[in-house]
């Protein structure tokens, strides 16, 4: 049984200083930019580089994987941590690409809010309202950062009435734009009536910027809704920001916002009950494993979210199901590929804990061993394919390299019941050539990934006889994933519909829970 750690005025009170939150949007809308900036006032950072930069500016810090560096895109998860007046926080850079969005979904798990960021130009993507419905459904509060004012952009009600009509989100311009482009001046805060100008040495603004800003200002004040801390919280309220994250222009109004007003650490749902952060027991949850972030230690890091206690380094924690017990001796605390050991951390914190295969997505730890978090599932892949080998003498190391990438929970690896062959499954095509690139760089195999006569893939579950009879009469379409759970390969839609059909005991699942895996104890 674990022993209290820290009296609970003492967990309330760290707990009450996290800000865990990402940020989401549409593929080029300046994510990486604005993160970047956001580590720079935070301290984390001494220079912030453009993603697309040449020559020797710097790559983008949390971008650390080579793919994300030749194509400049972000394809995994990043956590950063710093502190910014006197709230500590844990900065989640989500994928920006659709194609990654299952590792997008099980990050925004891990967040108590979001930055959702918009091209000014642009409005509302399709990956933007993807991304905003995940967070809609975990009632995740959102701050809006309309991004790139200082380019050609669209009428700011108009932008803003997009926002509330297409994600029916109340919104709350906090400032207001005085022009855009090259005719870009600054920022009139609608709560001060102070006037930021933009630029080192900004230019008299011109009569009709003016007088167009004047009656814009009137207009949102009299037809827009006024910020409302509480309804932000509940998620039926967005307060919006106009800037430029590429000239640091209002992220810093964006950060102080984030400190006053973002959510400290929620109570998490778990199997019995809910999970609160006063809790003495410390509890967590592992919603990302990244293999291979130092590529010359082979290392496997699991992403812990921690929702209750006082963590301290060394202590035994209990993995759900398992009951197996791990000592956490070198816990760490990222920034992108940098990280350092941690003595301490706290509810809200996301904390690395370098294992061997140990811990997967979704497994729960805590003291007791007693609590299971849910909510973090497997998804069902929409592309399936062949591994071929270019050298077939390599197939142990294949197995070896499929099984630590599947560990990371976005790809997903199946091992048919008949034949010597991989399948592996993934949401989109870009995931495919990730999977090539990694494959090559990181664990020296050249592989191809053929065309698959299966179309679909569904865990299955019945009762026992059920289960054994729908496994020999469709034996040519069984496999296993990563975990051992049984799986159902399908030729096509019709076959799926049939075999349903044939087999109404038998359940055919798009989503599979770590936990599901395991049981109870």
């Amino acid at each position: 049984m674990y022993a209290p750690a820290a009296m609970p005025h003492t967990i309330s009170r760290e707990a009450q200083r996290r800000r865990t939150f990402a940020i989401i949007s549409h593929p080029d809308a300046g994510k990486t930019t604005l993160t970047e900036h956001l580590l720079l006032l935070g301290g984390a950072i001494h220079e912030a580089g453009r993603v697309k930069a040449r020559g020797e500016a710097r790559r983008a810090r949390s971008d650390w994987m080579k793919i994300e560096q030749e194509r400049g895109i972000s394809v995994t998860s990043a956590v950063m941590t710093f502190e910014y007046e006197g709230a500590v926080f844990n900065l989640l850079d989500t994928p920006g690409h659709e194609d990654f969005s299952e590792d997008t979904y099980r990050t925004l798990t891990a967040a108590d809010s979001a930055v959702m960021v918009i091209d000014a130009a642009k409005g509302i993507e399709s990956q933007t309202r993807k991304l905003f419905e995940v967070c809609r459904l975990r009632d995740i509060p959102i701050m809006t950062f309309v991004n790139k004012l200082d380019r050609e952009a669209r009428d700011a009600f108009e932008l803003l009435d997009e926002i509330s009509d297409q994600l029916q989100l109340d919104v709350a311009p906090m400032a207001w734009p005085a022009g855009h482009g090259l005719n870009f001046k600054g920022v009139y805060d609608l709560y001060t009536d102070d006037f930021a100008p933009f630029g080192d040495s900004p230019a008299p603004m011109p009569a009709d910027v003016r007088d167009k800003l004047e009656e814009d200002v009137e207009l949102a004040r009299a037809g827009l809704a006024r910020f409302d801390a509480g309804a932000y919280r509940e998620g039926h309220l967005s307060p919006v920001f106009f800037g430029s994250a590429l000239k640091n222009f209002a992220v810093r109004d964006l950060l102080a916002a984030l400190a006053r007003h973002a959510p400290s650490p929620r109570p998490q749902a778990a199997r019995d009950r809910e999970v609160k952060p006063s809790e003495h027991e410390v509890s967590g949850f592992v919603f990302k494993v990244q293999a291979n972030m130092d590529p010359n230690h082979r290392d496997r890091v699991a992403f812990v979210r921690l929702a209750s206690g006082r963590f301290r380094r060394n202590m035994k924690l209990v993995q759900s199901g398992t009951g197996k017990v791990i000592g956490v001796h070198n816990p760490i605390l990222f920034f992108a590929k940098e990280r350092e050991t941690v003595d301490e951390a706290w509810p809200g914190d996301i904390i690395g804990i370098p294992n061997h295969g140990v811990l997967r997505v979704g497994d729960t730890l805590s003291e007791s061993g007693e609590i299971v978090f849910t909510g973090i599932p497997n998804f069902a892949p929409e592309i399936l394919r062949r591994v071929r080998l270019g050298d077939p003498m390599k197939q142990k190391h294949l197995a070896r390299a499929l099984a630590s990438l599947a560990e990371e929970g976005v790809t997903q690896v199946f091992k048919p019941a008949i034949g010597s062959y991989w399948i592996v499954g993934v949401v989109g095509p870009l995931q495919l050539d990730v999977l090539k690139s990694r494959l090559r760089d990181e664990y020296g195999l050249d592989a191809e990934l053929e065309a698959s006569p299966y179309d679909a893939a569904r865990w299955i579950s019945a009762p026992r006889d059920d289960l054994e009879k729908f496994t020999e009469g469709n034996r040519g379409g069984m496999a296993a994933d990563r975990d051992g759970a049984p799986v159902f390969l399908a030729k096509s839609a019709w076959e799926l519909g049939y075999v349903a059909e044939k087999f109404p005991r038998v359940k055919f699942a798009k989503t599979r829970e770590r936990s599901d895996v395991h049981g109870e104890k």
